[in-house]
């Protein structure tokens, strides 16, 4: 697979403002996607935009330019019914951390963020389609799918996959503390930052649930207290 090196590939996902964190590693990109939970999608719908949030899946190997974003719902769902004819903009943010300044011009947070614009694809191949909710489902507890029953057909049709390139992208990031005029330095406000990440709790059972949790469970809950 030809993978552009860097990001920002195209005059619409040039960062302007605040250059100075732009990322131009795709291979951090790929590290945030990886890390990240929810994308937010946003598409224009008739007269106005909408912007929502959605589980999502990554294949660096999948058949658009540079990898898959992979994201699925009901077939309901009218923002899916709108995207393959569309280009869409993919939104994912980590929040890491929150900026204490000396002013409240320089408080900030520390984030990784990143842009990917692109046509959004129907994917209608059935390999592919399973491939793609395996993938989300296995983004959320990596190996779940190879413990689940077959997808059904009925299921099947009521989900709508679609896929967007990862070639026209752009990240940002920021990290550490403040960055303060040096008198406000001088006046001896305390300044720093309060690091910040995801954790989790034990696993909940279902009420019908019996045994112990599975491997796959618990594998997910030690990466996310590591």
């Amino acid at each position: 697979m030809n993978t552009t090196p860097t990001l920002e590939p195209t005059e619409r996902t040039r960062i302007g403002r605040g250059r100075d964190r732009a990322v131009a590693d795709r291979g951090r990109l790929m590290a945030l996607l990886d890390d990240a939970l929810i994308a937010h999608v946003g598409v224009v719908m008739g007269e106005h935009p909408v912007v929502l949030p959605t589980a999502f899946a990554v294949d660096p190997d999948g058949p658009d330019e540079d990898g898959s974003l992979y994201l699925h719902g009901s077939v309901a769902a009218a923002w899916l019914r709108a995207a393959p004819a569309a280009t869409v903009c993919v939104s994912i943010t980590e929040l890491d951390g929150l900026v204490a300044a000396r002013s409240a011009f320089h408080h900030s947070m520390n984030y990784r963020s990143a842009v990917i614009i692109g046509a959004a694809r129907l994917v209608d191949d059935p390999l592919e389609r399973q491939r793609a909710l395996d993938l989300i489902v296995d983004h959320m507890i990596p190996g779940r799918s190879a413990t689940l029953r077959a997808s059904t057909r009925k299921e099947l049709a009521a989900t709508t996959v679609v896929a967007v390139p990862l070639y026209e992208a752009s990240m940002k990031e920021r990290a550490g503390g403040p960055v303060d005029d040096v008198d406000d330095v001088a006046a001896g406000v305390w300044g720093g930052h309060i690091p910040l990440r995801r954790t989790a709790g034990q696993p909940v059972a279902a009420p019908e649930a019996t045994g112990p949790a599975p491997d796959d469970v618990l594998a997910r809950v030690a990466t996310l207290l590591a």
